[in-house]
């Protein structure tokens, strides 16, 4: 045992491994892609109807309220307990999914998921408390990589065990029950951070920067201060003979830390840059998720899954497979994406509305398959660009702030769609019509974007025209 305790406290892969395995048994959920089925048909006996405007929008509402307070409460209790708390969440949903029944069984089963899906950030943040900033590349890579790989075994995997082995969708929710059980087991051996990016960044000396860089980040205006301004306020508000004080008052604290916060968004979101990929970040990731959370319904009513057989999970590993092979491809093009990023924005968003609308318009399902798998293979190749180019700009502590807003705005956005589109208080439109709506959403983003690239062309050409004319 003491020979585990000295591998945690010294090296990188001891937690690396521990929490790729909790990603892995996480993510391998073979029944995901059978959701819909699994609900209408016998076992749980719902039609469409309830499933489209009484279940699925609760998990959008759950998850929307539960953001905030999760992500705060992550960073205030170092993320270990959150992802315990994800394990519980993930069991009691699957526990419900297969024994409960009714209406309101199935929204406590999405409330439970909202959950789940709040305290995704507990994932992705935790591995940067406990390692240096020398892996950080590789344990992101590995991270991201095992719950790609482990979606793509899942979808498979179901795909599989329900065309050849004829395995009901009860028994593919009883392994997906059991893998988010070892999950939560895994979770218990992971170390407990004794720093994290806000509540608790005293702890960690590395992340104080030194005098030189104190002087400089206060001078500096450009996007990069967003880089270190944060450590440098920190550093020069709560010198070290005060921090007993202010431990003392732990109310004072947490108002100084969410003044911070507050300070950090509004000096990133300066950057014209970042809030241009921030903007489309939030716009298409609400619609993206929107699409997701329906596309089974629309599947089912191009080929009932009653009387037809049933490739969801075939698709959904496919997407996956293709939406990492365009992010990986990402990282070997060059492009200068100052000038070229909102061209791309604008042309893969107009790609996402046309397979959108292929997916309205067409009765064949393999038509419809075919369109979710550019739809989600184009947007997997942005938010990896987006995700790289925010990067650019921002330390690892911003970055988290500023992928935890991005998804808040996302989410009151995909909430004013599920009001106004699916919910019985708003339209409560049918799938299909529904997938007009999210196809035009699209549209617009993909306008957007264009008329936003010509004009920078435009800037840019007048600039260089007006630079040739004074140098003449």
């Amino acid at each position: 045992m003491d020979c585990w305790k000295g591998t945690e406290g010294r090296s990188w892969i001891y937690p690396t491994l521990i929490i790729c395995a909790n990603g892995f048994f996480s993510t391998m959920r073979p029944s995901e892609a059978f959701l819909t089925p699994y609900l209408t048909g016998p076992d749980k006996n719902l039609t469409l109807e309830e499933v489209t405007s009484k279940i699925f929008p609760v998990w959008t509402y759950s998850y929307l309220a539960l953001l905030v307070p999760v992500f705060l409460m992550t960073d205030y209790v170092r993320y270990k307990p959150v992802l315990l708390l994800q394990g519980v969440s993930f069991i009691v949903t699957w526990l419900l999914l297969l024994f409960a029944q009714g209406v309101v069984a199935m929204q406590l089963v999405e409330f439970f998921y909202g959950l789940v899906t709040a305290s995704e950030v507990a994932y992705y943040a935790y591995i940067y408390s406990v390692i240096s900033t020398d892996h950080y590349q590789k344990a992101t890579s590995y991270c991201r990589s095992v719950t790609l790989a482990a979606a793509t075994i899942a979808a498979t995997l179901g795909q599989l065990l329900v065309s050849l082995a004829h395995v009901s969708y009860f028994h593919l929710n009883a392994i997906t029950l059991a893998s988010v059980s070892l999950a939560f087991v895994c979770s218990f051996f992971l170390p407990m951070p004794q720093k994290s990016m806000f509540f608790h960044r005293k702890d960690s000396p590395e992340t104080l920067p030194g005098p030189h860089k104190a002087g400089t980040t206060l001078d500096s205006h450009r996007p990069s201060n967003c880089q270190e301004d944060k450590s440098s306020t920190v550093s020069a508000e709560r010198p070290a003979p005060e921090k007993p004080a202010e431990k003392a008052k732990p109310q004072n604290h947490m108002l100084r830390v969410l003044v911070q916060l507050g300070q950090d968004l509004r000096d990133c979101y300066s950057s014209s840059k970042l809030l241009c990929w921030s903007l489309w970040w939030a716009l298409a990731t609400a619609g993206f998720n929107q699409v997701v959370n329906y596309i089974q319904v629309l599947w089912d009513t191009r080929a009932p899954s009653h009387s037809s057989a049933v490739y969801n999970g075939a698709v959904e590993a496919i997407a996956t497979f293709l939406g990492s092979a365009t992010s990986m491809a990402v990282g070997y093009v060059k492009l200068n994406w100052d000038l070229s990023g909102e061209l791309a924005l604008g042309v893969f968003s107009a790609m996402d509305a046309g397979a959108l609308f292929l997916m309205h318009f067409t009765e064949n399902i393999w038509a419809c398959y075919a369109g979710y798998l550019v739809f989600k293979a184009c947007y997997m190749l942005l938010i990896t660009i987006a995700t790289f180019q925010i990067a650019v700009i921002l330390s690892m502590e911003r970055y988290a702030l500023v992928f935890g807003f991005n998804n808040f705005i996302a989410l009151v956005i995909q909430t004013i769609l599920t009001v106004v589109v699916v919910d019985p208080k708003g339209l409560a439109l049918a799938v299909n019509t529904q997938f007009l709506i999210y196809s035009s959403y699209f549209t617009v983003i993909a306008g957007i974007f264009l008329i936003r690239s010509a004009y920078t062309v435009i800037s840019s050409k007048r600039r260089s025209v007006s630079m040739d004319g004074e140098i003449t």
